[in-house]
């Protein structure tokens, strides 16, 4: 599957080389082609396309939403029990896919690529990917040397449970370990983009950070922010009592005025936002109670059930014949 936008130069020979990809698997597969809102040639020429490549699905969408929106789209419209992500720039190289595929074990859910000689410059894109990379890796606690990689394996019952919205493709691991899948990381191949123009740069940094905050939350807080805004509210609150009680006892003991001292709107301040953030645990406590129940929606996710009192008596009666 392969989110799109502006990519007229490439699409030609991108479909053309996944083609050949999949005559040598020779697997039933399909090639979903999501034009995000193309305002060049791209969609005319993947309709041209379908003429000699029959397993090209597109789908078109209305204007132009993100990479994110793109993805979600191509995963709902997605038929296979695999699916396999890429960009359409063509630095990412179909040959590769054969061994995802064969890295798809029976205990491996998510297999991400890691460019390891990436061909883009240093201080605009390499630069920062390597530092977004750590520090995602460090807050998700899934780590991995390449996040920004959209070239990926994955099975499709992941794929339709990923919470994609935003900008939250980049944390697509991330999002699917949270969910109990089992991720790793395989070297792939990258190479020099050859046409169009890259559609990223270091204006993203700062969305990157905020969405790593939201991922954050997702991760750890999501079915339960009491524990979050509780804890901060607690920590507020008793710093905005204990500061009360010194002030009242340099007041009462020490007799010290206590008449225009910014501390006292401070110990005051303290106190309020503490009794606010443990109200908003609250809020959020009761906002999450109601949609689960409202939707039925389970807070887990069950990988397989072994019950070995029924295998055992299997063995009993396959004894017995």
């Amino acid at each position: 599957m392969i989110p799109l936008f502006n990519e007229e130069e490439s699409v030609d020979a991108l479909v053309r080389e996944l083609g050949e990809v999949l005559d040598d698997l020779g697997e039933p597969a399909e090639i979903v082609v999501v034009d995000d809102g193309s305002t060049d040639r791209s969609f005319a020429r993947l309709a041209a396309l379908q003429a000699e490549e029959g397993r090209l699905r597109i789908v078109r969408l209305a204007r132009n939403y993100g990479q994110t929106a793109a993805l979600a789209a191509g995963i709902a419209h997605a038929r296979g029990e695999l699916l396999v992500t890429m960009d359409a720039d063509r630095q990412n190289d179909p040959h590769d896919i054969p061994q995802l595929l064969a890295a798809l074990g029976d205990d491996v859910d998510v297999v991400n690529g890691w460019r390891i000689d990436r061909k883009d410059g240093y201080l605009r894109r390499r630069l920062p990917s390597q530092l977004a990379n750590r520090l995602i890796s460090r807050v998700t606690g899934t780590r991995l040397h390449d996040y920004g990689c959209t070239l990926r394996v994955m099975r499709m019952p992941i794929a339709k449970e990923l919470p994609l919205y935003g900008d939250l493709h980049r944390f697509i691991p991330a999002l699917a370990a949270e969910m109990g899948a089992r991720v790793v990381e395989l070297p792939v191949n990258h190479r020099p983009r050859t046409a169009g123009q890259s559609k990223y740069g270091l204006g993203r940094v700062m969305r990157v950070v905020l969405d790593l905050v939201t991922v954050r939350f997702l991760s750890g807080f999501s079915t339960r922010p009491i524990q979050l805004f509780g804890l901060l509210g607690a920590l507020f609150t008793i710093a905005g009592f204990g500061l009360v009680a010194w002030l009242g006892f340099e007041r009462i003991v020490l007799r010290t005025p206590l008449g225009g001292r910014p501390i006292v709107l401070l110990a005051l301040l303290l106190g309020i936002v503490g009794v606010q953030f443990v109200s908003i645990g609250l809020l959020g406590e009761i906002l999450m109670r109601t949609y689960h129940e409202s939707q039925e929606k389970p807070i887990f996710r069950v990988r397989e059930i072994r019950d070995g009192r029924v295998a055992a008596v299997s063995d009993a009666v396959e004894r017995l014949h």
